[in-house]
């Protein structure tokens, strides 16, 4: 073992405890950051707006504060984007992050001094975890890779505006940032393709031991070191390869290709990050779900689903969850952002510690008969059906398909195949059961002639890639919504 592996390893082992004692203490935690989020903005524009000075108990909190997306702030973001301070927060925040809304375009969310030090350093969380769990450090010794946006960031108001993995590439560490890549010159490139073309070319001299980011993105960059290398594993190209890191998505579906290219299954840790904050990472390789990060400076809030359009739905604190609910996450931080609906849906699969896995998105479903189908559901029956037939794929989207001529409706998969099945019908049959099994609405709706089986079709290689290109969303920490109530994503893909 190495000098640089064995400090490594004695630090991640002191990081691994401190984590471990927020985990045993997580209800105090969040009662703690309640009280602190309160008292430091009560001086604030909100503050003063929804009365933080009469706010003593969480149902006081409930009672002046209210739930909502980013459309119920967006009046103070842009008073803090315009360069006013102490709105949302004491002072002005470092950075406000890019990200793509549904209903509001470009969204800027804030990340203060202090919200800011939890982006890199809970990522490092996790793999210290994992070493901790292998007793051993020498990934350490290797160079690593985050897929991500552009690190280059614009000043305006004496505020630095731009993609959150952009931003976080300045908050990394100096003595971790020698191990990083690829150079600056090639991470500030726009164009996603031409920008993997050169990562590729950078990376292939190197020892890569860690690789980073959305699995659309890192099967790309995969397939193109093979291209260039001429190899057929990714082991080949990068023999101490040991670590895949992702967030973002479930990995499930894309998880056997993905591996295909790497030549063997890998450790994986699942990442929890988001603009709003950090919230959760795998730290276990032998237990379910992400330990839920109490001590972040984040005050989560919890919706039942199936009552979150309700006229009054009931919002629970962390104490009150229940296992195999499925939640939405609300969200109150020390970047200034109050009773904020992420948009994101968990379940605890843990309460001690308090695990998470992320379930959907709230307003990604289909429920166009009443069967409301959730992303958890999609996820899984197409792994299933995957694993059962052998098929491996690139992307996909599932949407209905109500206006039919002589027929039944249906959902309708748009699926981009690395490796089509041998037999497409057996192919539907598995997903369609799945799905059945999984959501007993559709199985009544199948049952009861309302719904026809599901409908696959394969669409040729590159046309996700396209349709992201079009929408000038390639690459980085972009995203195709996995379902929709609705045609737009997929008669878009269709042409």
């Amino acid at each position: 073992m190495s000098l640089k592996s064995a400090l490594g390893l004695l630090y991640a082992r002191f990081v691994v405890r401190g984590i471990r004692r927020d985990a045993r203490n997580a209800l105090k935690n969040q009662e703690k950051t309640f009280r602190s989020l309160i008292k430091t903005a009560r001086s604030t524009e909100y503050g003063k707006d929804h009365r933080f000075e009469r706010i003593q108990t969480y149902d006081d909190f409930k009672r002046y504060v209210p739930v909502g997306d980013y459309e119920a702030i967006k009046q103070y973001v842009d008073r803090v984007a315009g360069g006013e301070p102490n709105v949302l927060w004491p002072g002005k925040p470092m950075f406000l992050a890019k990200t793509s809304g549904t209903t509001s375009g470009v969204k800027l969310i804030p990340i203060t001094r202090e919200s800011a030090k939890y982006h890199v350093r809970s990522a490092m969380q996790g793999v210290f975890c994992y070493l901790c769990e292998i007793n051993s450090a020498e990934v350490l010794n290797g160079k690593l890779i985050f897929l991500s946006g552009s690190p280059k960031l614009k000043l305006v108001n004496g505020i630095f505006i731009g993609r959150l993995s952009g931003i976080v590439n300045h908050l990394v560490p100096g003595w971790l940032k020698k191990n990083q890549v690829p150079s600056w010159k090639t991470n500030i490139m726009d164009d996603w393709e031409a920008k993997v073309e050169a990562i590729a070319s950078e990376t292939i001299p190197l020892d890569m031991r860690l690789i980073s980011g959305i699995p659309a993105w890192v099967q790309m960059y995969f397939e193109k070191v093979l291209e260039k290398t001429g190899k057929k594993t990714i082991l080949e190209a990068f023999p101490n390869f040991s670590i895949f890191v992702y967030g973002g998505v479930n990995f499930e579906p894309y998880k056997a290709k993905i591996y295909s290219l790497i030549g063997k299954e890998v450790p994986s840790i699942e990442t929890y990050p988001a603009s709003e904050g950090f919230i959760a990472y795998q730290d276990s390789q032998s237990k379910p779900g992400m330990l839920l990060l109490t001590n972040n400076g984040i005050f989560y809030e919890f919706i039942r689903t199936e009552t979150y359009y309700s006229e009054n739905p009931e919002r629970i604190p962390l104490s009150e969850v229940e296992l195999n609910v499925n939640y939405a996450l609300v969200l109150n931080t020390n970047a200034g952002l109050w009773g904020y609906s992420i948009g994101d849906t968990v379940k605890f699969v843990s309460k001690d510690p308090y695990r998470i896995v992320v379930s959907g998105r709230i307003k990604h479903f289909i429920s166009a008969f009443g069967e409301h189908v959730i992303a958890e559901e999609v996820d899984a029956a197409l792994a299933y059906a995957c694993q059962v037939t052998g098929a491996e794929i690139f992307e996909f989207h599932v949407a209905p398909r109500i206006q039919t001529e002589g027929e039944l409706p249906y959902h309708e998969w748009l699926i981009e195949f690395a490796k089509e099945p041998e037999n497409m019908n057996l192919f539907r049959d598995e997903l369609d059961a799945e799905m059945r099994r999984r959501n007993i609405y559709y199985e009544d709706l199948i049952a009861g002639n309302i719904l026809q089986k599901a409908v696959i079709r394969s669409l040729p290689r590159n046309c996700f890639i396209d349709y992201m290109k079009s929408k000038g969303k390639l690459g980085g920490q972009n995203k195709v919504p996995r379902l929709m109530n609705d045609r737009s994503v997929a008669d878009a893909l269709l042409q």
